[in-house]
């Protein structure tokens, strides 16, 4: 199935002529495809998974239950979407700009949130905010060099950061509560260290971006 539509081809199998109209099927064709549904859905989790949190001043077991669910509904749809685009070429343009937005919408909600209900502290929202933005920052400063990967290490950041937001979700008390301080405590460090290292990527890919440039300026100066 190329999820071209019928009216896109004129119904006979035929390809359809080169022009506006066939060019605006195919490209809404591909916009609308599972793995952008799936990154549509997470956006629209952020505002109900805050409406969730805040129920009844922020702290009834039951309504911090269900924003839980919400919340990892939309962590499971960030390890599918990028899978499904990758594994069958529905990578689009939309894809590429909103699913980084979703991620970070998610976890910064779910980070502040819970700092103004007094459940997390604001120095580890904003360590973990901080690097988030500057990481992505750094993305576009260097992205005309290439493109940085996401890493081993930033995939566990992005677990445990996830799984350590889910457990200060949930009213947890005893053992469990000591056990959710342990893995935020994992969650910062990982995400202090990989940060480090992306911005070590970032100086080194910048670096040679800047050499091959020059190499390439004298190349062309030398064959006037």
């Amino acid at each position: 199935m190329t999820g071209v539509p019928a009216s896109a081809t004129g119904g006979t199998g035929r390809p359809a002529p080169r022009g506006k109209l066939g060019a605006a099927a195919v490209n809404q064709a591909s916009l609308w495809n599972i793995a952008n549904i799936l990154t549509m859905v997470r956006l629209v989790l952020v505002p109900g998974f805050v409406l969730l949190l805040f129920q009844d001043g922020g702290h009834d077991p039951a309504w911090r239950a269900w924003a839980w669910a919400a919340f990892a509904v939309a962590m499971i749809t960030d390890v599918f979407d990028g899978h499904l685009a990758r594994t069958y070429n529905l990578v689009t343009d939309f894809g590429k700009i909103a699913d980084p937005i979703a991620d970070k919408a998610i976890m910064a909600a779910g980070l502040i949130s819970l700092s103004l209900l007094g459940d997390l502290p604001w120095w580890v929202t904003a360590v973990i905010l901080a690097r988030e933005l500057g990481i992505t920052l750094m993305r576009f400063w260097v992205i005309r060099h290439g493109v940085i990967p996401a890493s081993r290490g930033g995939k566990m950041k992005t677990l445990a950061q996830g799984t350590a937001v889910g457990m200060y979700v949930l009213m947890l008390t005893g053992p469990l509560a000591t056990l959710r301080f342990w893995v935020m405590a994992v969650a910062v460090v990982l995400t202090v260290v990989t940060g480090l290292d992306y911005v070590r990527q970032a100086v080194v890919l910048r670096r040679s971006g800047l050499a091959a440039e020059r190499a390439a300026a004298a190349e062309r100066a030398d064959a006037r």
